[in-house]
Order: structure tokens, then C-alpha cells, then sequence
């Protein structure tokens, strides 16, 4: 596909909408995914000590 003008490339033939969108979505996936990965890590260390405290304290 080729394009005269960049207000062509943006709008990608009627599509703009479609395609802005996809790459909108797959870009806010793709930085949301590093924060997401780090709250669920702090949340299963959380859990871990706690049941670990659990046990120490059990043994007690």
C-alpha cells in the first residue's frame, strides 16, 4: 500500500480507527505488564512471610 501524504498514512485507508486502536491497546498491555508483574510478586513475598511467620509461630 502506498501513500501520498502522511494524513494517508495515519488514516490507513478508512482503517485508521482499527489500527491506532490495536496498537494503542498493545502498547498500554506492554507497559502496563512490568508494574503488573511487580505487584504480583510483592503480593505472593507478602503471602510468603506471613505464612512462614504462621509456622514460627505454630512451632512456638
Amino acid at each position: 500500500m502506498t501513500w501520498n501524504s502522511p494524513a494517508e498514512f495515519f488514516a490507513m485507508g478508512g482503517y485508521a480507527l482499527y489500527v491506532w486502536g490495536s496498537f494503542g491497546v498493545t502498547a498500554l498491555a506492554l507497559l502496563m505488564e512490568p508494574f503488573l508483574v511487580r505487584h504480583r510478586r510483592s503480593a505472593i513475598l507478602r503471602s510468603l512471610r506471613r505464612e512462614r511467620l504462621a509456622e514460627e509461630l505454630d512451632q512456638q
